[in-house]
Parts: C-alpha cells; structure tokens; sequence
C-alpha cells in the first residue's frame, strides 16, 4: 500500500470504499462487507485502516487450560501484536457471539494497542471505558458493557468471522461507524483513482441537489450527467 493510497483511503468513509472496488471490478456484488449494526467508540474519527491482525476470545466461562498456558498465551498474543507490517487493525472474534458478555476492549487494553502501533480494533465483542478510550484508536464493536467477564485469548494468528466478514491475517481492512470492509489485492493499484472519480461523479448529483433552486427539472439534466460520467 503506497502512502497516497493510504492517505486517501484515511479520507473515505467505507461506504465509498465499498463503491470503488465495485467500480474497479466493473459490477456489483462485492460481499466482503460486514452485516447488520456496528458501534463506534469514535464515530467521528477517521476511519480504521490497516493490515488485520487476527485473535479469538471468549469471555463467558472461566478458561479450562492451565493459568499457565492462558498468561502465555496473552504475552504471545501482544507479541504478535507488536509485529508484522503497519499500519494494522486489531480483527478479535469474540467466540462467545451473539452472547458477548466479557468486554475485551477498554481503557488499557485499548491504550496498549495504540502503544504498540496498532491503528484501531474491529471486533464482534464488546467494549467498554467509553469517554477513557484513547484518542486516535477507533473501535468498531457489537455491544457496550460493563465488565472483563472471564476474558481471555483462546487463538491467534488465525482465519476470523467478524460480523458475516471473514478475515484473514493480513488482509487490508477499512473500517468506521458503517462497519468494515476487506480490501481485495487485485484492487488495489486502481482504488484510489477509483475513489477520486466516484467523489467527482457523485458530485454532478450533489451539488445541483444542495443549491436552493434545485427542482425535478434540474434533477433530470444532473442525472443524465451522472449516468453518462459513470458509463
């Protein structure tokens, strides 16, 4: 990912994302999308961008393995945290869904994400500490709630479900308070000029819808506008 496509994609909302990539693949039905209503701790934030790096959790029962194996687990998990390429997204599958009772996500463990280099977190789980979060790494969960529950890591580095969204680790993830969406490699050396003809394109639509003359008459002439930049 060079830094200008980064850089735009930092400024796109998902949906406009998810509208590119159809464009580049000339016809819709994408599915690598997420389903059903997200929570944002910061839905005003840009959106989360970044290489998914991938867990599972569960939280509503005590763990069965050995204290030992689970606190070993934890260090290897930040460890695997702290590595690979960047930028990178937190993807947790919480395994306890659609039952999540155990918040994962709060004001350290958030805190020691964004400390080691992560740009945010995508996760079916829960969260919590909302006004105590760090500024300037967005979560993008199912539920809010009050405790940790019997939290713990139970994989890592592995295949996840999130929200109907399967993600590898990995793969290029864009996601804000619409939910999230995996960004397809054979994409990619078009998205950005994709997304900026999309925003000019839309633009013959919005700009005439926004003045205060604006009527059916000129609606008709801005669509055959509209219809024709996008053929």
């Amino acid at each position: 990912m060079s830094p200008d496509l980064l850089k735009i994609l930092r400024g796109a909302d998902t949906p406009t994302v998810c509208n590119a990539i159809e464009a580049v693949q000339g016809r819709r039905g994408f599915s690598a999308f997420t389903r059903g209503t997200v929570l944002c701790s910061a839905p005003r934030d840009k959106p989360i961008v970044g290489y998914a790096r991938t867990a599972r959790i569960a939280a509503a029962r005590p763990p069965e393995e050995p204290a030992a194996t689970i606190r070993a687990r934890r260090m290897d998990y930040y460890r695997y945290m702290a590595s690979g390429p960047r930028p990178a997204v937190a993807v947790i599958a919480d395994n306890d869904h659609p039952e999540c009772v155990g918040a994962y996500w709060g004001e350290i463990n958030a805190t020691v994400h964004k400390g080691l280099g992560l740009a945010g977190a995508l996760t079916n789980g829960v969260m919590r500490d909302l006004g105590d979060l760090p500024d300037g790494f967005p979560i993008v969960a199912g539920s809010i709630g009050p405790s940790h529950a019997f939290v713990h890591v139970t994989a890592i580095d592995v295949p996840v479900k999130v929200f109907g969204l399967a993600v590898a680790p990995g793969q290029l993830i864009h996601a804000d308070r619409h939910g999230a969406v995996a960004i397809p490699t054979d994409v990619m050396d078009r998205l950005a000029a994709a997304i900026t003809t999309l925003r000019e394109t839309e633009g013959l639509i919005l700009e005439p819808a926004r003045s205060a003359d604006f009527d059916l008459e000129k609606f008709e002439r801005a669509w055959q506008r509209f219809e024709a930049a996008r053929t």
